[in-house]
């Protein structure tokens, strides 16, 4: 089956909801990555982010399932 053709203007439109989402959960996985890092026990990874960095990659990593279908 081939893939509807996609206009700019809805591109633009998953854009923000992209950006939506992201602004959304973004606070979950900074709570969720401070708790890490407070876990005691909790292994160290050897390049370590900051906890802002390693939360928006948390959220960036999860988000795309928002737009699989």
């Amino acid at each position: 089956m081939s893939r509807p053709f996609v206009t700019v203007s809805r591109s633009r439109s998953e854009a923000v909801q992209f950006r939506a989402i992201l602004a959304a959960t973004y606070p979950v996985f900074l709570v969720a990555a401070i708790l890490q890092r407070l876990r005691p026990g909790a292994p160290v990874p050897v390049p370590r982010r900051s906890v802002f960095g390693e939360a928006r990659a948390m959220a960036l990593s999860a988000i795309p399932f928002a737009f699989m279908g």
